[in-house]
């Protein structure tokens, strides 16, 4: 990859009065990450005011922000604000989405989704892949193809990293899926395999935690002191992230409630118990009610949604059914964990307001106000595994590129 390490070691160090021989690295790496979550959230910005915002010295902003722009991180916009009183305009800078990119595989049971996003969390291009799961050299393999036909077709964009996300356990540090049971894999070496068939550096989360951290970077909660997201789909999952660390807990095994027992809960769950939380709210339980009913045919909760969408009373019950039941699964969630925002990120919630309102009703008039819907429908898995790599760059701007 052209201008990636070479180009930052060609960059001036930063000035003696701006950073200080002896700062460490974990200061540094703060401090720039700090610099360009300020361009993300404030952009166009003043360097002046990331100063303000981040307390650093405008020596040190501005070292940074020379090294992001050669970098290709960010750019200097047009538009020049004059500052109140005497002095020069002030030139602001913003995020440059004309050239990097990274790449998002997110491997779902009945599919892969394969996307490009640029520096913003938004999808540039995106597509869908059927597969059979319990082949998953394939599965990546093919998933690695068309992301390189995603990157022939997107010829100015330069990829920075690849992100890849599914549900299960997700060993983050190990970049392994030690177990999905839905897809049948079991220590699949995913870091590995995608990055002998890229050459890119590679990424690997699990679904929900990827997804707090979309929201936390690129979402509608962003700034919130702490968040807990929680996913109702093929499989429900969830993750909790406070003072903007995501909880991950020893081998990444947080956010594991596919067994947490439903009060009178009667659906059989394949760990052999009834009433488990996965077994009762998941899409395959929807759509095989629905198919029981009549409503649609197939496995596609979205045919549920159309379906009360056209007016069908038997979809609109079952969809706000789950979304009562899902709400009193956040409730007890945020018994536990107290956030100041929880997502749901769940078909119905999502797209209708009668399932949100049912949402919120389940959890009390208290709290119904910090529920809110997924910031990303219609492309939840392509930011899911886009913001594994992202989440990595903003932590470590720098370091992305050595």
């Amino acid at each position: 990859m052209p201008r990636t390490a070479a180009a930052l070691a060609a960059l001036p160090a930063p000035s003696a009065s701006a950073m200080p021989r002896a700062a460490d690295p974990d200061r540094r790496r703060t401090s720039a990450s700090t610099v360009l979550r300020s361009v993300l959230e404030h952009g166009p910005v003043a360097r002046s005011t990331i100063a303000r915002l981040t307390g650093l010295s405008p020596a040190s902003v501005t070292d940074y922000c020379a090294r992001f722009t050669q970098l290709g991180l960010i750019r200097e916009t047009t538009a020049s604000r004059r500052p109140k009183g005497a002095g020069r305009p002030h030139t602001p800078v913003d995020l440059d989405g004309s050239r990097l990119v990274v790449g998002g595989v997110h491997v779902a049971v009945p599919y892969t989704t394969v996307a490009l996003l640029d520096l913003r969390g938004r999808v540039v291009a995106e597509r869908r892949l059927r597969h059979r799961p319990d082949e998953p050299r394939q599965v990546l393999a093919r998933a690695v193809d068309a992301l390189r036909a995603l990157l022939a077709e997107a010829r100015d964009s330069r990829p920075l990293a690849v992100g890849v996300a599914t549900g299960g356990w997700v060993d983050r540090d190990r970049g392994t899926v030690v177990e999905h049971a839905l897809l049948g894999w079991r220590d699949v070496p995913v870091r590995e395999l995608v990055s002998a068939r890229t050459g890119l550096p590679v990424h690997v989360d699990g679904h929900a935690r990827a997804l707090v951290n979309g929201e936390r970077l690129f979402g509608r909660v962003r700034g919130s002191g702490s968040v807990l997201h929680l996913f109702v789909g093929t499989m429900v999952e969830a993750a909790f992230a406070t003072n903007d660390e995501v909880h991950h807990g020893p081998r990444s095994r947080a956010g594991a409630i596919a067994h947490l027992p439903v009060p009178g809960g009667s659906e059989s769950c394949d760990c052999g118990r009834s009433g488990c939380l996965q077994a009762e709210l998941s899409d395959l339980t929807l759509c095989r009610r629905a198919r029981r009913a009549g409503v649609t045919d197939g496995m596609d909760p979205m045919r549920v949604v159309a379906a009360a969408a056209a007016g069908d009373a038997v979809a609109v019950r079952l969809l706000v059914e789950r979304a009562r039941a899902t709400g009193r699964a956040a409730g007890l969630l945020l018994d536990l964990l107290n956030p100041e925002a929880i997502v749901v990120a769940e078909a119905g919630v999502t797209h209708r307001a009668d399932c949100l309102t049912t949402l919120r009703e389940a959890l009390g008039p208290d709290r119904a106000t910090v529920a809110v819907p997924t910031s990303f429908p219609g492309s939840v898995p392509a930011v899911a595994a886009g913001s594994v790599a992202l989440d990595v760059l903003y932590r470590d701007p720098l370091g992305a590129f050595a």
